[in-house]
């Protein structure tokens, strides 16, 4: 019979976000797990197989805390220009209060493995998708409202409005001000 578990494995995989967050997939030794989550190397690789299987979770727990609460900001009611306008402020608040300016932990990852991590891919996409049609939706709405011209295409329009959110998200981690960001905040508005 084995011995019960000494840890909590939810609590494990957030303090494991925070790690990888931090430090990057590469830059995330499995010492720095071990160190974070307070168990030994045989407890980890028992509970979690191994770093990538780890990492596989965070992306998922971090899909469902902080890719889905940028969704539910854009899914509110309200004019969609303000709810767009809100969501991207909010990104930025939420970036530049964060004293290790980690950005955002998809864009991060697509950027440091996408095409060589099938799986870490495979889950960013997963979760671009899922925003880019929250956004397409609130496009649509908003052209059926008379905010954003008709004349445009909805999946286009989408996939240039996470264009903007993803590359704002980069720029936050060199950006001297949040003012910075505004502008492309007021810029993309502007655009549609």
């Amino acid at each position: 019979m084995g011995r019960p578990r000494k840890f909590d494995p939810e609590v494990a995989v957030e303090r494991a976000m925070g790690v990888f967050w931090r430090k990057g997939y590469a830059g995330t030794s499995p010492q720095d797990l071990v160190d974070a989550l307070g168990i030994g190397r045989g407890s980890l690789y028992n509970a979690f197989q191994g770093k990538n299987q780890l990492f596989q979770r965070v992306l998922v727990r971090y899909h469902d805390q902080e890719a889905v609460r940028l969704i539910e900001l854009l899914d509110r009611p309200g004019p969609v220009r303000e709810r767009l306008r809100s969501a991207l402020e909010t990104i930025i608040e939420a970036d530049f209060a964060d004293p290790d300016r980690r950005g955002c932990l998809a864009v991060n990852t697509a950027i440091e493995l996408a095409g060589r991590d099938e799986e870490a891919t495979r889950l960013v996409r997963r979760m671009f998708d899922r925003l880019e049609s929250t956004l397409r939706a609130l496009v649509e709405e908003g052209q059926r409202s008379g905010e954003i011209d008709r004349g445009r295409d909805p999946a286009a329009v989408a996939g240039f409005l996470l264009s903007a959110i993803n590359g704002m998200r980069v720029l936050t981690k060199t950006a001297e001000s949040p003012d910075q960001l505004r502008r492309i905040v007021d810029a993309t508005l502007d655009l549609l």
